[in-house]
Parts: structure tokens; C-alpha cells; sequence
């Protein structure tokens, strides 16, 4: 994530008006897109999908929204006014710019949260020159000495109150790491393929929050119909095809297969021995080095005869490496 300290974009966080020349006004939107149960957490053959990545892609949805609020608003004021509005991907503080409008607080977790919807929301800035009145900022906390969030997260990634380090969160671990899963967390991660809403999940803030009445964020079953074993399957056309228009296109197939092994490999049952030697053999190294890991998981005669099959015509340095370390693991 170091496009995060690059001299631009901290210059254009810190001074708005550097995105936006001439901007006065900062109008901040929170959209829910809570859909529907945490998932198939029971189950460990079936993958979980963080709720916002379950429909369509919210960029596009969320952009088409913002659009119509900047129409709106150029009704409301007269004459057109300039505007510019983000999702997520500019160099904005949009949390703590909704913060200072009055959407909510800054929870324990990190996320905002709003006493009527929650933490599932998905935040929306536009920058304008339109001299509007500002909002008061919302002041009080209202997780009190609830740290639930804190003692629930698998990986310890809430280190303190309002503090996470994102090297040890699922979301950064299975979404914007684009290398090596560490092999100690791993097993951490569960059958959690893309995301992570533990945090969210156990906060009380969330228990009576109002399901999203955008259809496009509803679940689709292309994307959490599939199991894990049929997931490791998917090639580089129709990962293409399934996912151009929805989040987890973001991970790409390299990154999502790494994932789908991993939770295999916690999984543990046989049964996705063909699937893991597959995932051995594909084209793509960072593949083929976590389905070693996982093959070591399950630990069975098979597994361990396709990564002595493999190692002897593999060349990558590292996932020889994965292949040495799975064979030295001692099955469960």
C-alpha cells in the first residue's frame, strides 16, 4: 500500500483544494449495503465473502448515486457548481471527514459508525466550491468500555482502541497483499477468501442495523454460490467473465486461488486433495506454493506423494521451499 505515501497524495490529503481547485465545501454520504447473514461460517468446505464485495462492485453504483446528488446540488445552488467526488479511491480522509459532518464516531474497530445504520456503509465525498453550511462533527463515543471488536478479531490487527495494523488483518492479508500470505497467518484466516467483517459482526451497533434496500448489493449467486473445491477450479477467462464488474475482480485469479487454498488447507479434509493438486500444478507460483502449504494441512499419503511429485520438476526457489516445509509437517 505505498501509493499511500506518495508526496501527491499526502499534499492532496491534507489540502482538499489541491484535487479540487477552488473547493469550499466538503459533502459527505453514507450508503448501507448490508445484505442478508454473516455466511457460512459453520461450514468450512464453503468460502466467506466480506458483505460488501457479495454484489455488484459499489464504485460503479456509488459513483452513479454521487452523480445525482451533484446534479441536486447544482439545482439547489443555482448556478452549476464544481465538483469532484471520490469513492474509497482518491487521497481523502473520507472516515474522518464523515466524522466531521456528523455522520457518526470512530469505532473501537476503526470503522464509522451511525447510530441508525451501523458500520456497514460504504462512504462517499464530493468536493465542491459551493459555499454550503457545515454540519456539526459528531463528538460523542458511543462504544463506551464495549471491546468486542478488540477481543473477537482472530488475528490480534485491533492492537488498541481506534488503532489497527493492517499487516495482520484478513481484509489487507486476502485483498491488498499481493504476495505471500505469512505462513503463521494462515491459519488465522479461516475460510475467508476475500475480507474480513468480524469486527463488524460482533459489534452491538450491528444487531438491529436496517438491511440495504439497493438491489445490486444484494448477494449474487455467482459469487457465494460456489464451494471452495469448485472455486479452485475457476481459470483466468472466466474469473475474468464472473468478476470484471464486482470487487473481487481487485485480487485477481492469482490472488483469490491463493486464498481458496489457504482455506482448504484449513479445511483439512481430504476431499479437496484433487482440487490442492490442481492448484499445485497451475501456471501461476503464488498458487502453487500455498496449495503446497495447504497439501501439508491435510497431511495424507496422496497429499504428500503430489508434492514429492512436484518438487522434483518444480524450479520456482520459493515454492520448493512451501514443497520442503509441507512435507515436513506433521499431519493433524
Amino acid at each position: 500500500m505505498a501509493y499511500l505515501s506518495r508526496p501527491d497524495a499526502v499534499r492532496r490529503r491534507l489540502y482538499p483544494d489541491e484535487a479540487l481547485p477552488g473547493a469550499r465545501t466538503m459533502v459527505m454520504v453514507a450508503m448501507n449495503y448490508l445484505n442478508g447473514n454473516a455466511g457460512p461460517d459453520a461450514d468450512p468446505s464453503r468460502p466467506i465473502i466480506a458483505r460488501y464485495a457479495r454484489g455488484t462492485d459499489y464504485h460503479a453504483v456509488f459513483e452513479e448515486k454521487l452523480q445525482e446528488l451533484a446534479n441536486y446540488l447544482g439545482e439547489i445552488v443555482g448556478d452549476p457548481p464544481e465538483v469532484r467526488f471520490y469513492v474509497d479511491y482518491g487521497p481523502v480522509l473520507e472516515r474522518d471527514h464523515a466524522q466531521r459532518a456528523g455522520l457518526g464516531w470512530i469505532g473501537k474497530n476503526t470503522l464509522l459508525i451511525n447510530t441508525e445504520i451501523g458500520s456497514y456503509t460504504f462512504i462517499g465525498e464530493i468536493l465542491t466550491d459551493a459555499p454550503l453550511v457545515p454540519d456539526d462533527p459528531f463528538v460523542p463515543d458511543h462504544c463506551g468500555t464495549c471491546e468486542r471488536c478488540i477481543d473477537a478479531c482472530p488475528t490480534g490487527a485491533i492492537v488498541a482502541p481506534r488503532e489497527v495494523d493492517a499487516r495482520l488483518c484478513i481484509s489487507y492479508l486476502t485483498i491488498e497483499l499481493r504476495g505471500i500470505i505469512p505462513r503463521d497467518m494462515r491459519p488465522l484466516i479461516g475460510n475467508r477468501i476475500f475480507g474480513c467483517d468480524i469486527c463488524q459482526e460482533v459489534c452491538p451497533w450491528n444487531n438491529e442495523a436496517p438491511t440495504t434496500n439497493e438491489e445490486r448489493f444484494r448477494p449474487r449467486a455467482d459469487i457465494v454460490g460456489p464451494d471452495l473445491v469448485q472455486l479452485m477450479d475457476i481459470g483466468e477467462e472466466e474469473f475474468s467473465r464472473r468478476y470484471r464488474d464486482t470487487a473481487l475482480s481487485r485480487g485477481k485469479r492469482s490472488g483469490l486461488l491463493r486464498n481458496v487454498a489457504v482455506a482448504l488447507g484449513n479445511w483439512g479434509d481430504p476431499s479437496a486433495l484433487l482440487a490442492l493438486e490442481r492448484g499445485l500444478n497451475d501456471d501461476d507460483a503464488l498458487v502453487r506454493g500455498h496449495s503446497a502449504w495447504a497439501l501439508g494441512r491435510i497431511g495424507t499419503a496422496e497429499a504428500r506423494e503430489a508434492l514429492r511429485a512436484r518438487s522434483r520438476q518444480e524450479d520456482d526457489r520459493w515454492v520448493v521451499e512451501e514443497i520442503g516445509l509441507a512435507l515436513n509437517d506433521e499431519p493433524d
